[in-house]
Formats: structure tokens, C-alpha cells, sequence
């Protein structure tokens, strides 16, 4: 059986297409390194992956700005199905294991 895989190549918004072109990534903290590493695995075992490790915590980081602004995690997940190629559970997968590892106080 051939195994599935995700390339998520879009952004949740088009800011983070913007971050990429213009080479620029948000600082990562030595203390987050582990919280990262578990994010990226997680991803990757569920097929979906991104251009670079760093793209991908951009992501993450960037569903719980989006909560922040007031969105759902509905919402999100509807705009990564939209940016991206990811289907409905896997963009929902994303944005869960974005707010579980950078963001829990935004869980509902």
C-alpha cells in the first residue's frame, strides 16, 4: 500500500509566503527546541510536511496569532484547507497540535 504524504506548501495567511521570499523567520527560543522537534515529528507522522522545520513552526505560531485576532480554530483550519493541500483533517490535525504545543490557553 503506498503511503500518503502532505506537502503543505502554502501559508495559513500570506504573511508567512511573504516571511519565506523575504528570508526572514522568527528567532526561536533554545527552551522551545524540544517543544519544535515534537511539533515537526508529529507532523511528519501524519504526512504532512513543509518546506523546512522552520517553516513549519512559523505556521504554528502564526494559527495561534490567528486565534489571538479573535478567529476559531474553525476558521483556521478552513483557511490552511484553502492555502494549502491538506484536507479537512489534516488542516484540522495542524491547527490542534499548533494551539496543543504553542498555545494551550487558546484550546476550546
Amino acid at each position: 500500500m503506498m503511503a500518503r504524504t502532505r506537502i503543505f506548501t502554502g501559508g495559513v495567511i500570506p504573511l508567512i509566503a511573504l516571511l519565506g521570499a523575504l528570508g526572514t523567520t522568527a528567532p526561536i527560543a533554545y527552551a522551545d527546541l524540544a517543544a519544535d522537534n515534537t511539533f515537526t515529528a508529529a507532523l511528519n507522522s501524519k504526512g504532512i510536511h513543509f518546506a523546512s522545520p522552520q517553516a513549519a513552526i512559523i505556521a504554528g505560531h502564526e494559527v495561534c496569532d490567528e486565534l489571538g485576532l479573535g478567529r476559531t480554530q474553525v476558521q483556521v483550519a478552513t483557511d490552511v484547507t484553502k492555502n494549502s493541500n491538506l484536507d479537512g483533517y489534516h488542516a484540522g490535525y495542524f491547527v490542534g497540535l499548533s494551539v496543543a504545543t504553542y498555545c494551550p490557553q487558546r484550546a476550546s
